[in-house]
């Protein structure tokens, strides 16, 4: 996996996040603070310590990577457009592949997906590692490079996110994003500084052999790993196109991913402010040099690892949404900061707070991601959370960079520091997940329908229809509950939904929802949680008699009748 480029941190930072974190199906408010366990629980785990460590040597061969590649643009052109080309290639990606990998993710087999793509970039990466080493390689080239192995990051990032849940239990998810996020924090701290030493010692193309050597480590973790047995599959495998469709329709009706998105956009649009700037705020604000930025950047990431290991205390003490605003607040600090350091001292301790502050929120904000989503759609989901951090940080780091053009560096902390503030208390009702569970595994408590015609035979829509006896006292709390049912139903594959009341009969409601064939409405039985038949039953309990249930497949001349007689 291409895992970061040190010149755009937070996105680097975020797609290694993304490759380690550990989490499983959960959601309930902040109200309730997680389970109390060791910081270091999750090492009881081999799998996840093999996993963890050789995710943490291939990031660090990665950060090397990164920082050699835009030290070497720099020595092959001066053109600060072609310069500015090594950014683009390295996030385009994340915008054209990540949803539909994603979509690739609840499809395929995700450990095979991971052990062929991750050993496609080793072997992309000595390639490119052997071209340096021959100079052979233009700023063209090296473009072409960045931006195929920024695919393979992009590709990779939600397989990597959605098969973690395998490697812990439950009980100890929350400590084990937490060491996730520090070991991401301790390569790019060990990455960086070892990039420049190894140019030093060896040449420009050591760092990039380096890259293309420890992600051997990972597909060995890989192929070792065996992971649990899951139950054989009766239904054949979705198609890439409906599955991305069915998987945004999921994230539209998804209320609990609404939310973390409307968190993390909040957050992501202010708090990039300093990420963009930074190195402006060391050349021109302080008028120091390269050594100045790479110690505030190594700054954030030793806050970010205090922050990472405090982590678990302090969601404990707080709970989710409060431990958030804490990060929150750390943020609007640090801007502050960062708006009145004129001196290295004061502009290392605003880094610090930023480092610890960043982690706080976005391991809770990746956590909350992981616990709205199922299972089925759980690569989907991860992808279209991907996609809105990328976005939102881009959107900021230009609405920033244009701002600080007209206004200069430090108006623009305030205004930042100020935006982020504000956006505590409009985006409050939105509550965050976190370990303690809505439970989000299948039920599977839907019969199977009984038919004479055959409709796996026949590629047509399906309608099911189901009748209702409401008594008039029960209408006003039935209707409610039906317009919560409403969403249940499209996320799990209905494209259409409606509720009728008969003009003859009032007590008799019709509920409607249409599939787009008889096989995606058999997955909708599998998809079903829980959580949803909770809901099911509460309706249930403001009718009069069970619910008569009819499937209605569109009419087709070719359809065959089983013959039952």
């Amino acid at each position: 996996m291409r895992r970061g480029d040190a010149a755009y941190a937070p996105v680097a930072l975020a797609l290694s996040e993304h490759k380690n974190t550990v989490v499983s199906t959960a959601s309930s408010s902040s109200s309730q603070a997680p389970p109390a366990v060791s910081t270091w629980a999750a090492f009881q785990h081999p799998i996840f310590t093999v996993v963890w460590t050789a995710t943490v040597v291939s990031n660090i061969g990665s950060w090397m990577y990164s920082a050699a590649a835009g030290w070497l643009m720099t020595s092959l052109t001066t053109d600060p457009l072609i310069v500015s080309l090594v950014q683009v290639a390295n996030n385009l990606p994340v915008l054209l592949f990540a949803f539909p990998a994603g979509a690739l993710t609840d499809v395929v087999d995700k450990r095979k997906f991971l052990i062929i793509a991750e050993t496609a970039t080793t072997l992309l990466s000595a390639l490119l590692a052997a071209l340096v080493w021959r100079d052979l390689v233009g700023p063209q080239v090296l473009l072409l490079f960045v931006f195929i192995l920024g695919a393979a990051g992009a590709l990779t990032a939600p397989p990597w996110q959605a098969v973690v849940p395998d490697l812990v239990p439950k009980e100890h998810l929350a400590p084990a994003l937490a060491l996730n996020s520090a070991g991401i924090n301790v390569s790019r701290a060990v990455g960086s500084g070892l990039s420049g030493v190894l140019i030093a010692a060896w040449g420009i193309s050591a760092p990039f052999w380096a890259n293309a050597v420890s992600n051997a480590g990972v597909i060995g973790a890989l192929a070792w790993w065996r992971p649990r047995a899951k139950p054989p599959r009766h239904l054949p495998g979705e198609r890439l196109y409906a599955a991305m469709r069915t998987g945004y329709r999921h994230a539209r009706h998804n209320a609990r991913l609404r939310a973390t998105l409307a968190r993390a956009a909040a957050f992501f649009i202010f708090a990039s402010a300093y990420w963009a700037l930074l190195p402006l705020l060391a050349r021109q604000q302080i008028a120091g040099g390269p050594e100045l930025y790479g110690l505030l950047l190594g700054m954030i990431g030793v806050g970010a690892i205090v922050g990472a290991i405090q982590l678990r205390r302090l969601r404990a003490r707080l709970g989710t949404d409060r431990a958030v605003l804490a990060g929150y607040l750390g943020t609007v600090l640090a801007m502050a900061l960062y708006a009145t350091a004129h001196t290295p001292a004061l502009a290392l301790a605003a880094s610090f707070v930023a480092g610890t502050s960043w982690v706080i929120v976005v391991a809770s904000l990746n956590l909350s991601a992981q616990l709205a989503l199922p299972d089925w759609v759980r690569g989907r989901g991860l992808a279209i959370y991907v996609t809105w951090f990328y976005g939102a940080m881009t959107l900021g780091s230009a609405l920033w960079g244009q701002i600080a053009g007209w206004l200069g560096l430090p108006a623009t902390f305030w205004i930042a520091s100020g935006g982020l503030l504000l956006a505590v208390p409009l985006t409050w009702r939105w509550k965050l997940q976190h370990s303690k569970a809505i439970d989000l595994t299948p039920s599977m408590h839907w019969p199977v329908p009984t038919t004479l015609l055959d409709p796996k035979s026949a590629d047509s829509p399906v309608m099911v229809t189901v009748e209702y006896d409401v008594a008039e006292e029960n209408r006003r709390a039935f209707l409610s509950a039906m317009e919560q049912l409403s969403h249940e139903r499209k996320r799990d594959g209905a494209f259409a939904w409606a509720i009728y009341q008969d003009v003859a009969r009032p007590d008799r409601f019709v509920e409607t929802f249409h599939l787009e064939s008889w096989v995606e409405h058999l997955r909708q039985h599998e998809r079903v949680t829980k959580a949803d038949r909770e809901l099911q039953e509460s309706i249930r309990r403001l009718t009069r008699a069970a619910p008569l249930v009819t499937h209605l497949l569109a009419a087709s001349p070719d359809t065959p009748i089983h013959n039952h007689r």
